[in-house]
């Protein structure tokens, strides 16, 4: 089942993770894997680690802003990735 909506995590060149929202995932990773994107481009190759898809937009981007918090960080690396 297609979900309309989803957090993503990418293992950066630099061995730190980048976490993302989008509703096309596949058009999203495409742009992050070509330096499209300008919080990755410095950061090539680019590998997503994890996707989780959402029903809820607004939870989806409440989803990714917790990921971006410290105790998220921490959820992240115990649960996510």
């Amino acid at each position: 089942m297609e979900l309309p909506f989803y957090v993503y995590i990418l293992l950066c060149a630099d061995k730190r993770y980048y976490v993302g929202c989008t509703s096309d995932k596949g058009k999203r990773l495409e742009k992050h894997s070509k330096g499209l994107v300008s919080s990755t481009m410095e950061r090539l190759p680019v590998s997503c680690v994890c996707t989780i898809g959402f029903q809820d937009k607004s939870k989806a981007f409440a989803f990714e802003k917790y990921l971006k918090t410290g105790s998220g960080r921490a959820f992240m690396g115990r649960h996510l990735i």
